[in-house]
């Protein structure tokens, strides 16, 4: 059983008479500790993929599942738990303080403030963000904003990091390292899967994909910008 089954999904967006097939007949596998990548420019149909992928939305046709459960059932017991969604953006008008920010999922599920904070200081550590722990949000930069929100998807200790372009609005210097830190996550045993609107947000992934009007192509080994750093195991559907 994988830990992510995708089996032939289909999503559409309606519109009055018109319709657009955001994705179509999409199957995808990912096991624990993997890094996967889909490449796909904007209105591709990536982002709707990793939203159907965390249960944000349900599927028309096919299902997806994680650790063998309905997502469409269970989403409310497995996002924000079990799934981490990450948006690399604040609110404009958002002037919390990091650390507030990073340990809020944990409050809302009435962990203790003191449990909280401490957890989301651990994980501020753990992605390299801790010096922004007492700056406000507005007050970050695009790297830090990266780094701080997938600190707050990894503080309930998710098997299943889902983000959506994690390099967009980094300074180019700083994206290797971001990558580097996504792959250090999927070697501790968290799976990620990610989007990327170019090639070198590839780097350092097991497999990447390309989607293209919604349809998805596993990327030929050679196409790849680093050598796996990870052995593929078993088959993989495309």
């Amino acid at each position: 059983m994988s830990l992510l089954s995708i089996e032939h999904v289909t999503k559409r967006y309606r519109r009055g008479r018109l319709e657009r097939v955001a994705v179509r007949d999409i199957s995808l596998d990912i096991e624990p500790g993997e890094l996967v990548a889909v490449w796909g420019a904007r209105s591709s149909g990536r982002s709707t993929l990793l939203r159907l992928a965390a249960g944000i939305e349900s599927p028309e046709e096919g299902s997806v599942s994680f650790e063998g459960r309905d997502l469409t059932r269970w989403r409310n017991r497995m996002l924000g738990r079990r799934i981490g969604y990450c948006h690399t953006s604040f609110p404009s008008v958002q002037r919390c303080l990091v650390v507030e920010h990073v340990a809020a999922g944990l409050l809302a599920q009435r962990v203790s403030p003191k449990q909280a904070w401490r957890r989301g200081q651990e994980m501020l550590l753990r992605v390299g963000a801790e010096r922004c722990a007492w700056l406000e949000c507005h007050e970050l930069d695009g790297a830090e904003v990266a780094r701080v929100a997938i600190a707050s998807a990894l503080v309930a200790a998710p098997g299943l990091l889902v983000i959506d372009e994690p390099t967009s609005g980094v300074d180019e210097l700083a994206r290797d390292p971001l990558l580097g830190l996504l792959r250090s996550i999927a070697n501790d045993g968290t799976a990620v899967l990610m989007s990327a609107g170019d090639a070198q947000g590839l780097s350092g992934v097991d497999r990447a994909y390309t989607i293209d009007s919604g349809e998805l192509q596993l990327q030929s080994t050679q196409a790849r910008v680093v050598p796996l750093r990870r052995a593929e195991s078993g088959a993989h559907r495309r």
